[in-house]
């Protein structure tokens, strides 16, 4: 019970934002979406933490600032500045579907990083979950629109986010969650802003194409709210407690993607979804042996 409610919370939020993403791309450029999101998202916490919450002795040093900018490069700027960019050029349901590569990555990074080898019922656990993520995806596959850049980004991005998954289990960290989560989202957002920038000059018709409607502010709501602060500070929980355990969860936020996807953008529900799922409750079993 200790992970299970929060990686239930964790899986079903941060599947949400595929869906979220994808409507908002629909109003503005991607690197807009991302940018307001993380200024917003990262102020906002920091300002509670230091002005509500009043934490103490919570000030990053100079050594802790250069942690928290790795971090955030890593988690913020390429990882979430790589989805939102390729979720122009992919479907929501295929975003969804990259998050389940994120436990193979992360396995092979810890034993390489950390020296942490996997269990022999971790590796089970994690081929057996990307066995049915591969089932419940296959119709999704066969039928959804797709570039090969879009893919490529998603790719990277995956890799992107596996290695920070990995940095911050390898570090002590002196800071509260909410402050390490509130640094790392403004900080990713500072090393965005200069992309964003480039991308304006170089594509002014699409920026100003941009349409700060109730839509675009409604998918920068749910990022912030429900995904970068919610499940982040559930998914820094799960990492430290174990960082593979805490893996295993992503396994289950494509199958919520299905169903965000079913509901809210009318892709089906199939047999493969539902065998994919079984496979992928067997592996979160099995790993968590």
């Amino acid at each position: 019970m200790k992970q299970l409610i929060p990686g239930l919370l964790f899986a079903a939020l941060w599947a949400s934002a595929s869906v979220a993403t994808k409507f908002g791309v629909q109003s503005v450029h991607p690197l807009i979406l991302a940018t307001v999101r993380f200024f917003i998202a990262g102020g906002g916490m920091l300002v509670f933490a230091y002005g509500i919450q009043r934490t103490k002795n919570a000030w990053p040093t100079r050594t802790e600032f250069g942690q928290l900018a790795i971090f955030a490069l890593l988690n913020t700027t390429i990882y979430l500045g790589a989805f939102v960019l390729a979720l122009k050029q992919v479907s929501a349901g295929i975003g969804s579907l990259s998050t389940a590569t994120n436990p193979l990555f992360i396995a092979l990074l810890s034993a390489l990083w950390l020296r942490k080898i996997p269990s022999l019922y971790q590796i089970s656990g994690l081929l057996l979950g990307l066995l049915g993520v591969g089932v419940a995806t296959y119709p999704l596959l066969q039928n959804s629109y797709a570039t090969i850049e879009g893919l490529l980004i998603l790719l990277g991005g995956m890799i992107s986010v596996s290695a920070a998954t990995v940095y911050y289990a390898s570090i002590t960290w002196r800071l509260p969650t909410l402050v390490i989560n509130g640094w790392q989202v403004l900080l990713g957002g500072i090393l965005m802003l200069p992309f964003t920038l480039l991308s304006a000059v170089l594509n002014p018709v699409e920026f100003s194409a941009a349409q700060y409607d109730e839509q675009f502010w409604l998918s920068v709501f749910w990022l912030i709210v429900p995904v970068s602060v919610a499940a982040l500070q559930l998914w820094f929980y799960l990492v430290r407690q174990d960082a593979i355990q805490a893996s295993l969860w992503l396994f289950l936020c494509p199958i919520f993607g299905f169903a965000y996807s079913y509901f809210l953008m009318g892709e089906p529900i199939t047999l493969y979804t539902l065998v994919g799922t079984a496979f992928v409750i067997g592996g979160l079993w099995l790993g968590r042996k």
